[in-house]
């Protein structure tokens, strides 16, 4: 019996391969509709200080925009509370996690710098960055200071798969 010739034995596989991997993209058979894309909010951007003060509600037509935990978020949808005049305003165009941390607005405690919060203070945080903001408004980006190290250096504790939202093609 002769042995069969690699290349014609490995074509028929080859072509099923192929065939399995497009049948999943294929539209559903008689419906003739093509399907729709996955609804994605807007790429999540990388913002410097200097960025991020720029949307402090202080612009009519501008976004309002502040971070907790270096995680940008749009809060314009509570314009209300966040922006020009507003209660909270103080928080916006910066990284205000010390003052959710404290529930202050104290201009000293507007800053990213989470150095000596007692534990009740970091478990606020965490349940006002999880219950209000990740719950409630779309996050946008992330602060420099998340990513980078003070140095530029890369913060390898930075995990962009773990982050929401975030997808690495739309940034780098």
């Amino acid at each position: 019996m002769a042995c069969p010739v690699p290349g014609r034995r490995l074509r028929p596989l080859a072509a099923l391969a192929l065939v399995l991997a497009l049948a999943p993209r294929l539209p559903a058979s008689g419906a003739g509709q093509t399907p729709r894309p996955a609804e994605r909010g807007p790429p999540v951007r990388l913002f410097t200080e200097e960025e991020l003060a720029r949307y402090s509600g202080e612009e009519e037509d501008e976004p309002i925009y502040l971070a907790v935990k270096g995680v940008v978020f749009d809060v314009t949808s509570g314009k209300e509370l966040y922006g020009r005049g507003a209660p909270y305003n103080a928080l916006t165009g910066k990284d205000s996690t010390r003052g959710v941390a404290k529930m202050s607005l104290d201009p000293a405690d507007l800053t990213h710098d989470t150095t000596g919060l007692t534990a009740k203070e970091l478990e606020s945080l965490e349940d006002v960055f999880t219950k209000v903001y990740k719950a409630k408004y779309p996050i946008v980006g992330y602060t420099a200071r998340r990513i980078l190290n003070e140095d530029g250096s890369p913060n390898l504790d930075f995990k962009p798969e773990d982050q929401p939202h975030f997808d690495i093609k739309d940034e780098f």
